[in-house]
Order: structure tokens, then sequence, then C-alpha cells
């Protein structure tokens, strides 16, 4: 008896079974190029598409989930509905299946992605049930923070089991959700705040930047560990940690630590910088680009902004939308910097040269935002944008909120103080004090009328 037939194949069949063969290499090959980074802008891009085409071809008005409520009444009137559950079920599952596929091309185990997808999403949802309460929005306190607990819970009581892991992808959740970010990052709204916003965000961001990498070398921390922190307390919190942390492929234990930070130091001054520009009689518009350039988030600078008034949101708004450009500004600097300066022979030899090396380490979503920024501010009528903004920013919402369950998940409590003798932990809460203080005086001299006359925005 042939071999053939002693392991089960036809002869006959030979040719095609290698055929399937090649076929399957050749896939493999063809997707093995799509890093993260690509398949956030391909699913990010892919969503945008779908909206603005189904905006565009019909007269049918986006259904939004509901997650806001004020007691138990609302709470099963409104957000426990049989309607709302199946509409968030169904995004749900729509997240489930390109994200699953993504997975799937790009080698990674869709059986165990699954369940624990599953299991992140309700989380998500369940933070942003929380966190849609009208006394926990009053104070600010956003959905991040109870993902991040809930995930935190999780992963330091317990072993996470491989199912788990393989979900817990917090990268690529908040990649993804960056992407379609950019369709909020109007430059028209910047352009609207002038010359004191954007300086501002240039001045804070740079200054605050240096004195972080500063502090870290001085505390001896690796310089690796200091531009991911540097980046996070200067620009955006977590999204800029990643777009650095992707730009000098950081240690993903060394991202997850400092995204813990982040959210952790978020919360008190989430209420104690509102409260402070209130007794202290800070002007409204001063305090809103204060906000604006310490909190890390739209969302936090939009709860905050709101507890002091107006103009205070307006304000603040504005210049984090400032400093969100600058996402794409930083990930060159970064990627040439540490291309360049850090032992650029020794990359020479691995990597590449120049620009081609700067291309390798550049994270490539980023260029998802900037795209989707560019199309949304200059392309689209203004009345296509404003149809189907909320759609956008509750999908985006939806990824951002799985990144922090990630997150927490990934992260443990004990790290805080292990990794490097907590000194990370150190200089991020100094640079953070820096940093408030700075933005105050340079909200003050551009916003107050001291350098410039006061912009009006009103």
């Amino acid at each position: 008896m042939s071999s053939a037939a002693n392991n089960n194949i036809n002869p006959s069949n030979e040719a095609s079974y290698e055929i399937k063969n090649d076929n399957k290499a050749e896939k493999s090959r063809l997707f093995s190029r799509l890093t993260e980074d690509w398949w956030a802008v391909i699913i990010g891009g892919l969503f945008i598409t779908g909206i603005l085409v189904i905006a565009s071809t019909s007269d049918l008005k986006f259904t939004l989930p509901v997650y806001h409520w004020a007691n138990t009444e609302e709470l099963s009137g409104k957000v426990l509905t049989a309607n709302n559950l199946l509409l968030i079920a169904g995004i749900g599952t729509i997240f489930l299946i390109v994200s699953s596929l993504s997975i799937w091309l790009s080698g990674g185990i869709t059986r165990n992605y699954i369940p624990g997808f599953a299991l992140i999403y309700v989380l998500a949802i369940f933070s942003l049930v929380v966190a849609g309460n009208k006394s926990i929005a009053y104070y600010g306190i956003e959905y991040v923070v109870f993902g991040l607990v809930a995930g935190l819970l999780i992963g330091n009581i317990t072993v996470l089991p491989e199912w788990l892991k393989e979900a817990a992808r917090s990268e690529f959740f908040i990649k993804t959700g960056l992407v379609i970010l950019g369709t909020s990052i109007l430059f028209t709204d910047i352009i609207q705040a002038g010359i004191p916003g954007i300086l501002q965000a240039v001045v804070v961001v740079a200054v605050v930047w240096f004195f972080s990498l500063w502090l870290s070398r001085l505390l001896k921390v690796d310089d690796e560990f200091g531009v991911i922190l540097a980046s996070a307390v200067s620009i955006c919190g977590v999204s800029a940690a990643i777009v650095a942390a992707g730009a000098i492929k950081g240690d993903k234990k060394k991202l997850s630590y400092v995204t813990t930070l982040v959210l952790l130091v978020a919360i008190p001054m989430l209420i104690v910088l509102p409260w402070i520009i209130r007794k202290a009689g800070i002007p409204e518009v001063v305090g809103g680009a204060w906000l604006g350039g310490t909190l890390d988030t739209t969302a936090s600078v939009t709860a905050a902004a709101q507890l002091v008034g107006p103009l205070a949101l307006k304000a603040g708004v504005i210049v984090k939308f400032s400093q969100n450009v600058l996402i794409g500004v930083a990930a060159i600097f970064i990627s040439a910097w540490w291309t360049l300066k850090k032992n650029p022979a020794a990359a020479s030899a691995t990597e590449g040269k120049g620009l081609s090396l700067i291309w390798e380490r550049f994270p490539k979503f980023v260029l998802g935002f900037i795209a989707a920024s560019l199309i949304f501010s200059f392309l689209l009528p203004a009345t296509t944008t404003k149809q189907v903004a909320g759609i956008l920013n509750s999908l985006r919402t939806i990824w951002f909120a799985l990144a922090f369950v990630a997150i927490g998940l990934e992260a443990r409590f004990t790290d805080l103080f292990k990794i490097q003798g907590g000194r990370p932990a150190v200089v991020f809460v100094v640079a953070q004090l820096f940093n408030i203080a700075w933005t105050l005086l340079w909200s003050y001299l551009l916003f107050g009328g001291i350098l410039f006359p006061a912009p009006d925005i009103k």
C-alpha cells in the first residue's frame, strides 16, 4: 500500500492538496505584512466609510445606544429595554466579527479570542452604563475609570486564562478608536482658537515633554520608559503613550504601567482642578484652557469643564483638540529622534538606514488618524460631518471602553512599586504636577488677555 494511501490521501488529489497549501501560504505571506497598526487603520476606515455610505444613500437616522440614566426607573425604562440591549448586542457582534477576522488573518487563536472578547465587551458596556448615571457623571468620573477598575480587579485577583489573554488587546482596541477619533479633530475648530490655542498646545507639550524626559534621566529611569512617560504627561495620556511606544517599539509592560498611571492620576485631577478654578476665582476661559492642557482625554476635559461653565467647556475642548493634532507630529519627531540619536549604528545594522528606518518605526495607525481628520476637516460638507458625528463618537467610545478594560487586565498593582523601584511612578507624578503649574501659567498668559487679546470663542 502506498504512503499516500496510508495517510488517507488519494494520489489523484495530491495536486489540489498542494495548491491549497500554496494558497494558504500565499495568504499567510500577504497578511503577515499587516501589522496591528494597519489593521487598526483598515477597521477604523471600514467603520467610517460604512457610516458615510449609509448616511449618503438613505434617509435612515442612526439609532444610538442609551447609557445615561438618573434613577432606577430610567435604568430599566431606557437602558435595559429589549431594543437598547439588542442594539448594544448587535454592535458587539459587528465588532467581534471584524476584529476576529483580523486576529485570524494575523495568526491569532480565534477560538480563544471570541469568548475573551465577549467578556471584555460586557465589562466595557457595564462601565459605560455605570458612568452614565447622572450623579456619577456630575463629578466627571468617566467610563474609563470603571473599565480600568473592572479589569484591574480581575487581573490582580485571578490568574488570567489563555482565552482571556488572547482578547486583552488594549493597543489594538485603542488604535482603532484613535483612527475614528480623527473624524472629530477638525482643523476649523482649532483655527477658531487662533494663535493662543495653537501656541499653548505647542509650548506646553514641548516644555513638559523635555522636562519629563530630563526628570526620568535624573531619577535613573531608562529612556524607553522616559519617552513613553513624557508623551503621556505632555500630550494626551494613553493615546500619546501608545503612539510613543509604537514609535520606539517599546516594551508592552512599560506601556501598560504608564497607561495605568495615567488613569489612576486622572481621577483626583478630574475632581480637584474644577474645584480649584471655582474657589480661586480663575476666569472661566482661563480655567477651561487649563483643563484642556492638563487632562488627558477630550471626554475628561468635557466632563470637568462642564462643572465650571460653558466658556470653560469651549476653551477646554479647543485646546485639547489642538494637542490631539500633535499626535501625528509627535509620532514623526519621536520616530526620527529615537532612530537617529539612540545608537543609530546598531539600529542601522539590523533595520536599515535613514528615512526607511524612521518609516519602519513610525506608528502607522497615526496615518489613519491624520487622514480621517483631513477628510472631515476639508473634504466633507459640514452637514455630513454633523450627521455622522454622533454614531462615530459612540463607536469610538466603545473601542476605547474595550481598551481600558484590557489595560486593567494586563496591569499589575505590584508593578507600580516593583518596576525600577517605583521611580517611573515618581517621575510621572512630579511631571504631572509640573504640567499643571506650567499649563496654568500659559493659560493666563494666552487666554487671560496678557500677551494677546483674549480669543473670542463665545
